[in-house]
Order: structure tokens, then C-alpha cells, then sequence
């Protein structure tokens, strides 16, 4: 990892956020994930928490075990330990079922008609590839997955709703995800899924993680009701 692709700037009285890059991309994405594996493991007593996003990792540390000093120079001997730090293996792939349609996905027909391509296309284009997690974050669990075919991409509504139904799969620019629990939201929604994307009392909180791989599946609605999700 180059210095010069590294940044680091204090982010709070026991913080400091590491930007890795400037642009979404897996190469960044990469580097992320390796900076992230790499503090837990070595500095796990005297961190409170790491936050990756798409090009930078919040690090939170314990103060009374820690000076700010010392722990920017583990970071900088992290970024200096090789020029290609990222590890070869890739995230898990996850597989989430979607029920698509006009019924679980309300601007599914709007995003077809902008875009000159019939229902199914944008369906096909949707779950024809794997996206990777980039980041976790507007709310526990919402993932936030890229990049879709640049077919099917639509900018944010320009109204968002006040009530978007938890499982909802959304797009938004080139990025997908599944609205984790109902609240507001701007993303054009094309599809629901029955997965439980936040769970606090499970061992697992989450069904998938930074670096992870995600691939969509069609289902019935029936098939959707069968799994947990709602009408």
C-alpha cells in the first residue's frame, strides 16, 4: 500500500478515520477490507471499534490503552508492510431471494420506461451478476452493494418516501441494497426480499459483511411469503 494512497486525520478525541482512496472502486475496496483485517487483528485490545466504508476505515480507540501517536504509526507500518497488501480471497457469497414485480416493487415499472427496457430485463440485469458490500451503514444493516449494470441505474426519487416497507430492494445511481427495517427513503424500489437483514439477538447480527459477495435469486410471491416476508 503506497503512502501516498494513505490519509490519516484525527476524527473525534479517540478516533481517526484512514482514507485508502478517492474514487468506489475494488481496488479501494480492497485496501479497506486488508487495513480493517489487519487493526482487528493486531490492535483488537485497544480499539473500541473499526467502521470500513467504501475508501476509508474509522478507527476508534481506547485512550488509556493507546496514544493517538502510537497508533498512527502501527497504521503507517501497516501501509508500509507491502505494495500489495490485499488478500486474494474473496468475501462469502450470499445468496438473497427477491420477489420482483409491480406489487413488491413500486417503481419498477418507472425505472424501465426511463431506461427503453421491458419489466424482465430489468429483472434479468438485476440478478444476472454479484455485487460486492461495500459498506454497512444509514442504518444497522443496510448493505450497501455495487455496482448494478449501468443499464438499470436511476438517480435517488426526487421526493424520497416517509415509509418504505422493510425488505424493499432499491436502486439507487449504481448501487443496490435491501432496506433492513421500514423507514424513509429514496431509493427506486423494484423488488422485496424475506431475509432478515438485522438481527441484534442473533449471534450474527448481520447475514453479510463488508467484502462479502451478494447474489440476488427470483422468487414467487408465495415463495416469498413462505420465507418470513411480509405481503
Amino acid at each position: 500500500m503506497p503512502d501516498n494512497l494513505m490519509r490519516i486525520e484525527v476524527a473525534g478525541e479517540n478516533a481517526l478515520i484512514v482514507y485508502l482512496g478517492d474514487a468506489l472502486s475494488p481496488v479501494v475496496a480492497d485496501r479497506v477490507r486488508w487495513l480493517d483485517q489487519q487493526l482487528r487483528e493486531r490492535l483488537a485490545d485497544q480499539l473500541i471499534d473499526t467502521v470500513p466504508s467504501y475508501a476509508s476505515v474509522l478507527v476508534i480507540y481506547r485512550p488509556d490503552r493507546i496514544r493517538m501517536e502510537a497508533l498512527q504509526e502501527y497504521i503507517e507500518e501497516f501501509g508500509r508492510a507491502t505494495s500489495e497488501p490485499m488478500t486474494k480471497e474473496e468475501g462469502r457469497l450470499v445468496t438473497l431471494p427477491v420477489w420482483y414485480g409491480t406489487e413488491s416493487g413500486p417503481d419498477l415499472v418507472a425505472l424501465a420506461e426511463s431506461n427503453g427496457l421491458s419489466l424482465d430485463e430489468v429483472v434479468r440485469r438485476h440478478h444476472a451478476r454479484q455485487y460486492r458490500v461495500y459498506a454497512i451503514g444509514f442504518a444497522p444493516g443496510f448493505a450497501y452493494l455495487g455496482e448494478v449494470d449501468e443499464a438499470i441505474a436511476r438517480p435517488r426519487l426526487a421526493t424520497p418516501r416517509q415509509h418504505v416497507p422493510k425488505g424493499s430492494v432499491g436502486i439507487a445511481d449504481r448501487q443496490t441494497a435491501v432496506y433492513p427495517a421500514e423507514s424513509p427513503g429514496g431509493w427506486n424500489l423494484i423488488g422485496r426480499c424475506p431475509v432478515r437483514m438485522f438481527d441484534p439477538l442473533a449471534a450474527a447480527p448481520m447475514p453479510v459483511g463488508v467484502g462479502d459477495r451478494i447474489q440476488f435469486e427470483p422468487i414467487s410471491r408465495s415463495e416469498h411469503l413462505e420465507l418470513g416476508g411480509a405481503p
